[in-house]
């Protein structure tokens, strides 16, 4: 399928470091990104569905590098059905797990957790809720877990591995099973603060620093934050990612980005939801989460997008998160919302509100065009300006 995107205002790029994109156009082929820039009018004519973007802005598509998922698109915490596909109408193109400890009944030992996880990522291999792309299966380290464990589900397609949730009796045991997932060529991450469910513990600094997780999740809180003086020890004296979510301490995560700014190691700053949770489900937490880190944290607006985007993708080794050429087509274009005070989406983000969702693209293909349900109508008229396939993508029932 070809998709063009035209009459674009601004192309955001996800990368902070340079943070826009030339042009007004973007071309899509068979789910990648085919051209950035400004398309012939034979290019365009040639596609089979033109989107007339009327000035407004292209993002990636944001990446929640922190989602309960279980099994379908259904969430037991709070027994809701369809939340990954609201997801998408607040701009999420891409859910990455956090294990599925949410399971009824889930496992604890060895291999259960194993089996777990390797269901969990087949049942989503092909399965794309309302067109997001889910990574699922990442499995919950639990006393027993050697390296020929990590080893067996690696070679079956598991790339994720969680510490946190485990039967251990100190955070500490988790060091040489983080170790083992990532000699196997895992990306691991690891649950940070205070304890979230009942059974768990806290996990503060020390834990983090011997752990040596890829991520360090909610470090701003999931929803308790380690003390203040873990902060600038796992800045400084560490490499890990740290990500921060919506459902979590405001302060600490304005607090986190300050520092990883002031290091110069912005990459590392990781934006998510951390939900379904005891907070609830947010469809549009990771742009409540951009407008925080702008409006109050005064980061510029193009890299708390990117920490969305780009630095997610970076992190976790995926092919989105970026607007180039050979990147996965998922694109978000957003504008500022009708009667709010301002013209543009990055302007309204800058004033602390929330932007229109005018249309998602997944996979190269529109998934709605002209409004989301879950964020009031853009001010500027994207629609389809042509369409030679049998499929309306009009309106925010779709």
């Amino acid at each position: 399928m070809k998709t063009a995107i035209v009459n674009l205002g601004t192309i955001i790029s996800g990368d902070w470091r340079e943070p826009t994109a030339r042009g007004d156009s973007l071309l899509l082929v068979d789910g990648k990104i085919a051209a950035v820039g400004t398309l012939s009018a034979d290019q365009t004519r040639a596609c089979d569905v033109v989107i007339d973007a009327d000035g407004a802005t292209a993002i990636p598509g944001l990446i929640d590098s922190q989602v309960h998922n279980t099994f379908g698109d259904y969430t037991p915490r709070q027994k809701t059905v369809g939340f990954l596909e609201s997801y998408v109408h607040g701009g999420t193109t891409t859910a990455i797990s956090a294990s599925e400890v949410h399971v009824p009944g889930r496992p604890k030992d060895p291999e259960g957790v194993k089996a777990l996880a390797v269901a969990a990522m087949k049942c989503f291999e092909h399965f794309r809720p309302g067109g997001m792309r889910v990574h699922a299966g990442s499995i919950i380290l639990e006393p027993g877990l050697v390296e020929a464990d990590f080893k067996e589900i690696a070679d079956k397609g598991v790339w994720l591995a969680k510490a946190g949730f485990g039967a251990v009796k100190t955070a500490f045991d988790y060091v040489p099973m983080v170790a083992a997932a990532k000699k196997c060529g895992m990306v691991t991450t690891l649950h940070t603060g205070g304890s979230s469910i009942p059974g768990s513990a806290g996990i503060w600094g020390d834990h983090v620093l011997a752990i040596d997780p890829d991520v360090s999740f909610h470090v701003n809180g999931g929803p308790v934050a380690m003390p203040d003086a873990d902060f600038p020890r796992v800045v400084n004296e560490s490499k890990i990612a740290m990500q921060v979510c919506t459902a979590g301490n405001l302060r600490t995560l304005l607090w986190t980005a300050e520092l990883l700014q002031k290091a110069d190691q912005f990459d590392r700053l990781l934006i998510a939801t951390d939900t379904p949770t005891g907070s609830g489900i947010m469809p549009l937490g990771m742009m409540y989460t951009i407008t925080h880190l702008v409006s109050l944290g005064k980061v510029p607006v193009e890299s708390a997008i990117a920490a969305a985007t780009g630095n997610n993708a970076r992190i976790y080794g995926l092919n989105s998160g970026f607007l180039r050429t050979g990147c996965d087509a998922d694109i978000v274009i957003l504008d500022a919302c009708i009667g709010g005070s301002q013209k543009t989406a990055l302007d309204s983000l800058r004033n602390g509100d929330i932007a229109a969702v005018a249309a998602v693209i997944t996979d190269g293909v529109p998934r709605f065009v002209g409004r989301s349900r879950n964020t009031p109508a853009p001010m500027k008229r994207v629609r389809v300006a042509e369409c030679r396939v049998a499929q309306d993508y009009s309106g925010a029932a779709h």
